[in-house]
């Protein structure tokens, strides 16, 4: 439980961070309408682009798994944040009541070993669908099930739970890096020497896989000052 309440943490401090703290209201602090479940299919979509689904384009290709984890992630993000909304607006509880509730699922209890194998593309886009769904539904939206569908989906993308605790500290900290130079304004360099930031991000953690939060903010910072002179 204790990965899953460090990630819910930090997710509602970046908010705080971007947003403001009435976040959880649906509305940021410049008074823009919040909404995690288009986050949530939006990004969904761009999952799909991961695999070689189109019948008339690049048909020989093999899926993009490293691309698909980083999207998975990112959509952690979102599910968390819309797990945090939920629980305020309908007065379920705070941050530490959802984790304790995602501890004791049976979908979370099985990313939680040290398998790292891929699941078949067909199955993993008709998860990714299932996501979507979830969120899209009018009436009777099930938080739970999003839970139970996306913990599959990180089974499937060849995750569990230390990687994607691993890969999710990466990118919580590679957002607040974004925020802190320039992301909202425009002036943010995204592609670094050729590369996503991403990929930058990805390539320290699998050098340092022990690195301290604040100390992998400190290598983006150098490596970005250095590269984008």
């Amino acid at each position: 439980m204790d990965k899953v309440l460090l990630m819910l943490q930090l997710q509602n401090q970046l908010n705080n961070a971007t947003n403001g703290e009435d976040w959880v209201k649906g509305v940021t602090k410049n008074d823009k309408e919040i909404n995690w479940k288009r986050c949530i299919y939006m990004e969904a979509a761009e999952m799909i682009d991961s695999f070689p689904w189109k019948h008339w384009k690049d048909i020989d290709a093999d899926p993009d798994w490293e691309n698909l984890k980083i999207e998975v992630v990112d959509v952690w993000h979102f599910v968390m944040s819309l797990a945090i909304e939920v629980y305020y607006k309908e007065m379920k509880g705070n941050i530490e009541e959802i984790a304790i509730h995602i501890a004791g699922m049976p979908s979370f209890t099985a990313i939680d070993n040290t398998d790292e194998t891929f699941a078949g593309q067909k199955e993993t886009i008709e998860t990714i669908e299932d996501i979507m769904r979830d969120v899209l539904v009018k009436n009777g939206f099930s938080l739970d099930e999003l839970f139970t569908h996306f913990f599959t989906l990180v089974t499937q993308s060849g995750l569990n739970l230390s990687s994607l605790y691993l890969l999710y500290i990466g990118k919580n900290i590679l957002n607040q890096f974004r925020q802190d130079n320039g992301y909202k304004d425009g002036s943010y360099i995204k592609v670094w020497d050729g590369e996503e930031d991403n990929v930058w991000m990805q390539n320290i953690l699998q050098e340092n896989p022990d690195i301290r939060p604040e100390e992998l903010y400190k290598e983006l910072t150098k490596i970005y000052h250095q590269v984008n002179k």
